[in-house]
């Protein structure tokens, strides 16, 4: 790309989903962040994960809002082309959900078991994830495994973008799905499902969604992957320091160029809940815990890679994944983090993995 003039902010086409922890994103561009730290955003919706993964692969996009999992499994080359990724930093913790039909939630509230209703069903349970490899298929494997249902055969398993779930859920395509807010509160607003579990209430503080770009992007550019993830750090501490700096996002967030939905349902999912338990709700910063880049969080992720079958048995050699060092970006970040007086937190990996989930 080139600019008019030595002065202009480097443009940058940054690729999102519409989701409520694209936020930051939105919010960098919305208050000018971006242009402060010589960087323009050009942010562009995206119809689906996989298209958003062509993008960023081709260089048509510099960077992305991903699913940490879904780097690892572009990194690692299941299901898709391989390609070598960078996380620059984290965006989020929490903020999904599991949502099933209203038959099988009734089922649940005369006191089934999630096993036993969807035997009780006509025909072979149908459920929906956002991406093969993405964080919700996990969070969905696993939570269905804890409830005696082995998703790999017990169930169909379906791949459709967020904003399909709720209405293919109306028209009795689905079951229930795993995806990331607003889609379960707009399933529940509209009477097509209801949500069983918060993925915070399941897994509190996990990791989500992350500013990800080309491997090369972050090499061959160091200065644009530092001010991207300084804007993007920023972006993320601006959402959490005032909830009605969460207000005003549901306001940038409700226009059709980001999510297209009414400002009171962006909020629902966004704003503080009576009963909320600290550490499960949708957290942006959370003193920097939501956002350093952790090759222990990518560890884990390869043992669900495994733990599913979809990357063999891990050997010796594997044992370490030392590769991963390559993909997040500690470096980067500590330098951003210093230009904005943001301590780094320690440990290698993120508090809300669950040791056991390799059951």
């Amino acid at each position: 790309m080139t600019n008019a003039g030595r002065n202009d902010p480097h443009a940058l086409d940054v690729g999102f989903m519409p989701l409520l922890d694209a936020a930051p994103l939105l919010v960098a561009a919305r208050l000018g962040l971006d242009r402060q730290h010589g960087v323009a955003l050009r942010l562009h919706r995206q119809a689906s994960w996989a298209a958003l993964r062509g993008r960023l692969l081709s260089g048509e996009l510099d960077a992305a809002h991903a699913m940490e999992a879904m780097v690892l499994g572009v990194q690692t080359g299941i299901g898709g082309p391989r390609a070598d990724l960078a996380i620059l930093l984290g965006l989020n913790r929490n903020g999904q959900a599991i949502t099933v039909s209203p038959a099988l939630a009734a089922a649940l509230d005369q006191g089934r078991t999630v096993r036993d209703a969807l035997r009780a069903l006509p025909r072979r349970a149908v459920f929906a994830q956002t991406f093969p490899t993405g964080t919700h298929a996990l969070w969905l494997y696993d939570w269905l495994a804890r409830q005696g249902v082995d998703p790999t055969c017990d169930i169909e398993v379906l791949t459709l973008p967020p904003p399909q779930m709720p209405q293919a859920l109306a028209e009795g395509e689905l079951d229930g799905f795993c995806a990331g807010e607003p889609w379960g509160e707009q399933a529940e607003a509209t009477g097509a499902g209801r949500r069983v579990v918060r993925s915070g209430q399941a897994w509190p503080g996990h990791p989500e969604k992350v500013l990800a770009c080309r491997r090369d992007f972050a090499a061959l550019q160091p200065e644009l992957a530092l001010a991207l993830t300084t804007v993007a750090l920023e972006a993320c501490r601006w959402l959490d320091a005032d909830p009605r700096n969460r207000m005003q996002a549901a306001q940038w967030l409700s226009a059709p160029e980001a999510i297209g939905l009414p400002v009171a349902r962006l909020a629902e999912g966004l704003l503080p809940r009576d009963g909320d338990v600290p550490g499960e709700a949708l957290q942006f910063h959370a003193q920097g815990e939501a956002n350093v880049p952790r090759a222990g969080n990518g560890r884990w992720f390869l043992q669900q890679f495994r733990r599913w079958r979809w990357l063999p048995p891990a050997t010796e050699d594997d044992a370490r994944d030392a590769w991963l060092a390559d993909v997040y970006r500690i470096d980067t970040y500590r330098q951003a983090a210093g230009q904005l007086g943001v301590a780094v937190p320690a440990g290698d990996t993120a508090p809300g993995l669950r040791t056991d989930a390799t059951d």
